[in-house]
C-alpha cells in the first residue's frame, strides 16, 4: 500500500518548518515540497496541491482561502494553520479532546481548522466546566494569557532576537478585537467572548492560558473539587492532555511557561481554594498550539498512528 503523501503549503514560515521536522524523518507517509525558487509559483503549488494526499496550510488567511480554492479533488485533506475556516461551515475544529466525538469527526473530515493557542488552553479549561453546568453560558468570563514572542511570527521574533524590542514584557490586542475571540467564544459554549489580555514575553515559545473564577459569584456553587473533577472527568483517557492533580498543583509556588516546550502536550491546573480559583493551562504555543496540533490532526485524518511524530 502507498504511503500518503503530504504537501505543506508555507513550509518556510514558523509553524511550517515545525510541522516539516515531525514529518521528515516519518516512515508512515511521504514528505513532498516545493522547490524552493518556485514557492511562489502558483501553477506549482496548484500542482503539488493537488498531487498530494494531504495538504497542511500554513498561510495568512487570504493566501490559505486561495489555496483551498485551489483543491480540486474530493479526497485531499486539508488541515489549515490559519485562523480563516475555524467556524467556518464545513470544517471540522481540530482539538481532538474537545469533546468525546471529536476525534470521530476529525476521522472523517476533508477540512479541518487548526485552532489558534490561546484558544486551545481556554476552550480546554471552560469548555468542561460548562458542559457540566458549573459555569453558566452567560458568564462573563476572562482570559489572561502570555506567550513565546514566536507567536507574533517571523516579524516578532526577529525584533525580540535582534533587540528592536527591548521590552521584557508586552500586552497587545488592547482593543479586543484578537482574532481568536470569535473560536473561543463557539468552543467554549459561552454565550459572549471572553474578555481577553494576551501578552507577550521575553522568552522564545511556550506560554500560560489563565481563567479566574470567583466561585462564590457562581448560582451552581461549586466547590474547587468540583472544578478539578469536571476537568479531569473529561480529559482522563488523554494522552496529550493532563489534568494535574490537586495535590501537585497545591505545592507549587509558580509556573512557568516554558515547561512543556517541544512538546504536543498541555497541562492543566486548579488553583486557589473554594471561593476562588485560578486555572491555568500550560502548553507550548508551536506544539500543542500549533505544529503538534496540526500532526495529530493529520495524523487522525489519514488513519495513522494518533501520536506518530509526537
Amino acid at each position: 500500500m502507498a504511503k500518503p503523501t503530504v504537501y505543506i503549503d508555507g513550509e518556510a514560515g514558523t509553524t511550517g518548518l515545525q510541522i516539516a521536522d515531525r514529518l521528515r524523518m516519518r516512515d508512515d507517509l511521504q514528505l513532498i515540497s516545493i522547490d524552493p525558487d518556485r514557492r511562489k509559483d502558483p501553477a506549482e503549488r496548484a500542482r503539488l496541491i493537488n498531487s498530494a494526499d494531504a495538504v497542511v496550510l500554513c498561510l495568512p488567511d487570504d493566501a490559505a482561502r486561495e489555496a483551498v480554492s485551489l483543491v480540486e479533488s474530493e479526497d485531499t485533506v486539508v488541515v489549515d494553520a490559519s485562523t480563516a475556516h475555524r467556524i467556518a461551515d464545513g470544517w471540522t475544529y481540530g482539538f481532538a479532546e474537545m469533546s468525546a466525538d471529536q476525534r470521530a469527526a476529525l476521522a472523517t473530515s476533508k477540512r479541518i481548522a487548526n485552532p489558534g493557542c490561546y484558544p486551545t488552553g481556554f476552550i480546554a479549561l471552560m469548555r468542561p466546566l460548562i458542559s457540566a453546568g458549573l459555569v453558566p453560558t452567560n458568564h462573563p468570563a476572562t482570559v489572561n494569557a502570555v506567550s513565546g514572542y514566536s507567536g507574533g511570527g517571523r516579524g516578532l521574533i526577529e525584533a525580540f532576537e535582534s533587540g528592536e524590542a527591548p521590552e521584557a514584557y508586552r500586552a497587545y490586542a488592547l482593543k479586543q478585537g484578537h482574532k481568536h475571540l470569535p473560536e473561543m467564544r463557539t468552543y467554549s459554549g459561552l454565550d459572549h467572548a471572553p474578555v481577553f489580555s494576551p501578552s507577550v514575553g521575553r522568552f522564545r515559545q511556550g506560554m500560560i492560558v489563565e481563567v479566574p473564577l470567583a466561585l462564590w459569584a457562581l448560582s451552581s456553587a461549586p466547590t474547587k473539587a468540583m472544578i478539578q473533577d469536571a476537568l479531569r472527568g473529561a480529559y482522563h483517557a488523554e494522552q496529550f492532555v493532563q489534568v494535574v492533580s490537586m495535590d501537585k498543583a497545591d505545592v507549587l509556588t509558580a509556573l512557568e511557561p516554558e515547561a512543556l516546550n517541544g512538546t504536543n502536550r498541555m497541562q492543566l491546573f486548579v488553583f486557589g481554594n473554594d471561593e476562588d480559583v485560578r486555572l491555568m493551562a500550560r502548553l507550548d504555543n508551536l506544539g500543542k498550539g500549533a505544529s503538534g496540533a496540526a500532526v495529530q490532526n493529520l495524523n487522525i485524518a489519514l488513519g495513522l498512528d494518533e501520536s506518530a511524530g509526537l
